[in-house]
């Protein structure tokens, strides 16, 4: 017999009664019942509940075992008694009397339990993280997510695809991001920097004539954390295609993506490829107030401006006098409660930073509230036709700059959906977004700036660059949004050297600077570069998306807190001060005050 195991803690079923057989695991939780005593011994595979009496030979081994301590038993597979089986567990029609036991490893006292699930403090979980890893919803959530990557690999070597590895000792690259900068010893005060995305790599292997590329790729961003983005580090399904248009990457990766959302999604519906939105950015941002829209809320916003042009009620008619725009954002049903949830959602908006959210109750037919009594009855019912309204319906109204009263519009479209239980959770709604700005305005430098991808295709070619105002320029870019998430994010490539300069002359660097800051991408294209587009889907949100979890954190083998802190490995730490010199790097202490 193994010197640890016959059996995992999952396999003893009915037909294995009458065996002797030898499981080892984690006391996962110990009862006693007096003259009995039971113990489920839980391994990566189940759980399987261990019995002994107490005149038994093992007895003072397991009476003695403390929760968690790694054990070795071998015993008797019986068949529990009817009123005792246990249904919730895939073992539950039977248990092993104990034999004989071994203690491997003694555990001691818990910072935090395993059994249960309980919430704790984040530190101590990061602290902990080998502990956390043991309980069931986190140990599950990692065995899916390696689950899913393998059938994304699968996926796309079925379409096609090869991987291939790109560095990650790499140049420094704007991706929108900070980098992560890495001294050299050799080369003294030169830096390498690890790779926001491989994004210039992907291309040179077009460049190179591979045709079809994908990679589980690490990528590496120093910002900072919130909830949908891990700091340090993410992982990301990054493709590239040669000779193909935007719709041949739509085309292709639709069912990629669809697929491996249904083969994970437990039964939910999920959007079937070939069916996805495509659903413009400048769409998106009327009708959503966001480029990531959770399709799942029923509410569209819209453009009421021009209903308040003259109106009588004064604010909102100077907003549109000045220039300024007037979004609805209907509430269905909301009328016939109270006024109390009118006045919490103007609240609500004026907590996050927004000047108030006006609205119209409508209960019975009958409009009511300070914008109604003021912008006229008959003003009012043409406003209400418009919107199709019902007899108990309500609608909010962000007002201001348009960037500003789409923000509002989007986060109140949110809150209306979640707080009156309008949004199916239950499915997965995706979709593209399509024809992003290629240029926005900085208004903290006073500039034009890239919106997305420097490296994209701007519609139009020379033509637009040359001859069109910057901020009406479009670019071939797309996003793939899931349930209010970007999960993927993607664009048909500029591979000419000439729009390349041009495009970048645009937001104020020079030919040189190109050539200096983009070398390698620069010089590829002087020499045959095919037409080529991809994108890259964030692995960790899919994840996350299809796991139901609610942070990235619960999805990650060993995060970073919300500082950046890796609390179980103690990093980042001070570099040893003999390090530091063989690097020729001295630290800087931060200025105080």
């Amino acid at each position: 017999m193994h010197a640890y195991r016959t059996h995992t803690c999952a396999e003893p079923r009915p037909a294995h009664v009458g065996e002797i057989i030898r499981v080892s695991g984690w006391v996962h939780r110990k009862r006693d019942h007096g003259d009995l005593v039971f113990i489920d011994l839980r391994d990566h595979y189940g759980m399987v509940q261990i019995v002994t009496e107490v005149d038994g030979p093992v007895f003072k081994v397991i009476e003695s075992l403390k929760p968690e301590s790694v054990v070795t038993i071998t015993g008797k597979v019986v068949a529990r008694a009817r009123e005792a089986v246990n249904p919730n567990l895939p073992t539950g029609e039977v248990e092993i009397r104990a034999e004989d036991a071994v203690l491997l490893s003694a555990a001691a006292e818990l910072p935090l339990p395993v059994a249960g699930e309980q919430e704790y403090p984040e530190e101590v979980r990061l602290r902990y993280r080998f502990l956390d890893l043991r309980r069931e919803t986190l140990h599950a959530n990692i065995v899916k997510r390696t689950k899913i990557i393998s059938d994304m690999r699968r996926r796309m070597e079925g379409a096609g695809f090869t991987e291939y590895s790109t560095p990650i000792l790499t140049a420094s690259s704007p991706e929108g991001a900070r980098d992560f900068l890495v001294p050299s010893r050799i080369h003294a005060g030169k830096f390498y920097a690890l790779p926001q995305a491989p994004q210039q790599y992907k291309q040179l292997l077009m460049v190179a004539g591979f045709d079809r590329y994908f990679q589980i790729a690490p990528c590496f961003r120093d910002e900072d954390p919130r909830a949908d983005r891990l700091p340090g580090e993410f992982y990301q399904l990054d493709l590239e295609m040669s000779f193909v248009t935007q719709e041949d990457v739509w085309n292709t990766m639709e069912p990629v993506i669809a697929e491996v959302f249904e083969a994970f999604a437990d039964g939910k519906p999920v959007t079937p490829a070939g069916s996805f939105p495509r659903i413009p950015h400048a769409e998106a941002m009327l009708k959503y107030g966001s480029d990531k829209p959770d399709l799942r809320n029923p509410i569209l916003i819209t453009d009421v401006t021009e209903h308040f042009v003259g109106s009588g009620f004064g604010i909102f008619a100077g907003i549109v006098e000045s220039g300024g725009v007037i979004r609805a954002i209907p509430a269905p049903g909301a009328g016939a409660g109270s006024r109390k949830f009118f006045d919490d959602m103007n609240n609500w908006a004026r907590g996050e930073g927004f000047s108030g959210l006006g609205y119209i109750n409508i209960k019975d037919g009958e409009p009511g509230g300070p914008i109604a009594k003021n912008h006229g009855p008959e003003a009012t019912a043409k406003l209400i036709e418009a919107l199709g309204l019902g007899p108990n319906d309500g609608v909010f109204f962000a007002a201001g700059k348009e960037a500003q009263a789409a923000k509002l519009a989007g986060l109140a479209r949110i809150r209306v959906g979640e707080t009156l239980d309008l949004i199916d959770k239950d499915r997965f709604e995706l979709c593209w977004i399509v024809d992003f700005p290629f240029y926005e305005y900085d208004e903290d430098e006073k500039k034009l700036d890239f919106a997305h991808n420097p490296f994209s295709m701007p519609q139009g070619g020379m033509e637009a660059l040359e001859g069109q105002d910057p901020l009406t320029i479009k670019a071939y870019q797309y996003d793939m949004v899931c349930n209010g998430y970007e999960i993927a994010s993607g664009s048909i490539r500029n591979q000419h050297p000439d729009l390349m300069v041009k495009a970048f002359e645009l937001v104020g660097l020079s030919k040189q600077d190109v050539e200096e800051r983009f070398g390698g991408l620069y010089r590829a294209f002087q020499y045959g570069a095919p037409p080529h587009g991809g994108m890259a889907a964030g692995v960790d949100r899919i994840v996350m998306l299809l796991c139901g979890a609610q942070n990235l954190r619960e999805i990650t083998l060993f995060p970073m807190n919300q500082r950046a802190e890796d609390l179980l490995m103690g990093a980042p730490s001070p570099a040893a001060l003999k390090q530091l010199r063989e690097l020729n790097i001295r630290v800087v202490e931060p200025q105080k005050g």
